[in-house]
């Protein structure tokens, strides 16, 4: 159905107007008439045509002021206008205004009809777009919970690469590099810093965990994770590092609305934790940080600023770079973990230059000690209790800025290429050993399975490490180690075909003969004979 306006001040082309718009368009078409530009207006408000076709010289009020009036009301109106004067002025006004059409009169008949359909079809595919968009945003509504989670899973368990949260961000349209976390927990009441009822309530609020969606996000702008035991999780993202002193006051305040708004909607008891602001993937900190606040304190909110709890650094100190060279370490990127290490030898070489040694020994001992925990951790070595008992002479011994930052950064490079090493080594001994009972038992029937359990690790796991370091595939492997068996067997003994098949391993003398010819280009007859 298309609601299509005529106004004009001449009765005779009304008439006309309408009689051609019943007969070609019959039903599919609602038509309503004006006379002068005021009553265009009012009819429009009320009317709200899809198609607008106005005579521009009308008493009072002319059409193109009225099409003037009209656009702030009829926004996806097509106007088509129409006049007995063929006028450069009018047609390039008309046309600023984004009317579809300017038709002169007298009009035929057939040029109605083509700028109506024309009209029709315009208005057809604006309502498609609209109805596609809505669409998509229904789906996307559906969706977006579920991506939202995701995010939020992965940073708290930090189980993501750095690709990761940044198609999470395009998608969710996160365009803050920093942000902190809230805790809502919940509970039937509660007493001291805990809620009764844990697991009682966290069925509760699972059932009524839309509403409380809908709640958090007319009060924050915000990503809201599933419920997690009684807790749901949810991240703010923010521009700046920190929060300005009537940003967290204000935070608060809606915090304690939200804890009052959920109790009235859903009859349970919430408290809201609320951690410091970090980069997006350090978030996981900031939860943690929201939970201890709530461990900490006995009040419906808690901001982890306000209490004692968070450590704090003195103004210059690079807090920003040890994290980063930890994870370095812990990765075995050892590209990263020597930029870190300078970078940070540099702030410390700086705050050495008044003579204060000391500080600059105890830094480096007490990182050089956490690297080697995290290569133990990481890089499957093994501890030795009395392994590092010449760490401190060493560093006492040294005694200007250079030295302590040759010792600081040999100890961390040499830590994450222990973890590197560590690594290779493993899987370098798993092939060894893959390749050894594949050399020793080609003969007989074995599987992936049956190697994989030998070197004791998963198929999956074997297959790949296998593939990335000898450039085959087990059966690949297995087929050239029985190929090249076989041609040593045709070119020194007098065994017969079925003899050599058997033993190589394969029950088939068919089978056999054309896996020799797929990998060698002849039978084995034919190998025999050229031999």
């Amino acid at each position: 159905m298309y609601r299509v306006m005529v106004a004009d001040d001449e009765g005779i082309v009304i008439d006309s107007m309408k009689f051609i718009i019943e007969k070609e368009f019959g039903d599919s078409c609602q038509v309503e008439c004006a006379k002068s530009g005021r009553s265009v207006i009012e009819l429009a408000e009320r009317f709200r045509p899809d198609i607008a076709v106005i005579d521009i010289h009308m008493p009072g009020i002319n059409g193109i002021d009225a099409i003037k009036e009209m656009k702030a009301f009829c926004t996806n109106t097509v106007f088509i206008v129409m006049s007995a004067y063929d006028k450069f002025d009018y047609a390039k006004e008309a046309i600023a205004l984004g009317v579809m059409e300017y038709i002169t009169k007298p009009m035929e008949k057939t040029k109605v009809i083509s700028v109506l359909k024309r009209a029709m079809d315009q208005i057809d595919g604006e309502r498609e777009k609209r109805s596609n968009e809505l669409l998509i945003k229904e789906k996307l509504e559906t969706v977006e919970p579920i991506i939202e989670n995701g995010l939020i899973y992965d940073i708290l368990l930090q189980e993501h690469f750095d690709e990761d949260i940044d198609s999470y961000r395009t998608i969710l349209s996160i365009n803050e590099n920093f942000g902190y976390m809230m805790a809502l927990v919940c509970g039937d009441s509660q007493e001291g810093n805990r809620m009764t009822n844990a697991i009682g309530t966290s069925v509760k609020i699972s059932g009524k965990y839309h509403e409380i969606r809908e709640e958090v996000k007319s009060l924050f702008k915000c990503k809201v994770g599933n419920v997690m035991s009684n807790k749901i999780a949810i991240l703010i993202p923010c521009s700046e590092e920190k929060l300005e002193y009537n940003e967290r006051t204000d935070l608060i305040e809606r915090a304690r609305d939200l804890v009052r708004a959920l109790r009235k909607k859903t009859d349970i008891s919430f408290r809201v934790g609320i951690g410091g602001v970090k980069p997006l993937r350090e978030l996981g900190d900031s939860y943690r940080e929201a939970l201890n606040a709530l461990i900490a304190t006995t009040g419906s909110v808690a901001h982890v600023d306000d209490l004692v709890i968070s450590c704090d650094y003195e103004d210059d100190y690079p807090k920003n770079m040890e994290k980063p060279l930890f994870e370095a370490i812990a990765k075995g990127d050892l590209n990263e973990t020597q930029v870190m290490t300078e970078k940070y030898a540099d702030w410390m070489c700086q705050r050495a230059v008044d003579g204060d040694l000391m500080s600059m020994r105890l830094k480096a001992l007490e990182f050089a000690l956490y690297a080697e925990h995290l290569a133990y951790q990481n890089g499957g070595q093994t501890y030795h209790y009395s392994g590092r008992k010449d760490y401190l002479p060493q560093i006492m011994e040294l005694e200007t800025p250079e030295e302590i930052r040759t010792w600081f950064t040999d100890k961390i490079v040499s830590a994450c290429r222990n973890v590197v090493s560590k690594r290779e080594e493993r899987s370098g001994d798993i092939i060894r050993n893959a390749k050894k009972y594949i050399e020793d038992h080609y003969d007989k029937d074995i599987s992936l399975d049956d190697v994989s359990r030998v070197v004791n690790i998963s198929p999956y796991y074997f297959s790949k490490v296998f593939k990335e370091e000898s450039g085959l595939n087990f059966i690949e492997y297995l087929t050239n180690i029985r190929i090249d068996k076989a041609k040593e067997l045709l070119e020194t003994t007098n065994l017969s075909i079925k003899e050599i098949c058997v033993s190589c391993g394969y029950t088939d003398p068919n089978y056999f003969s054309r896996s020799f010819k797929k990998n060698v280009g002849v039978t084995p007859t034919e190998y025999k004979e050229k031999c």
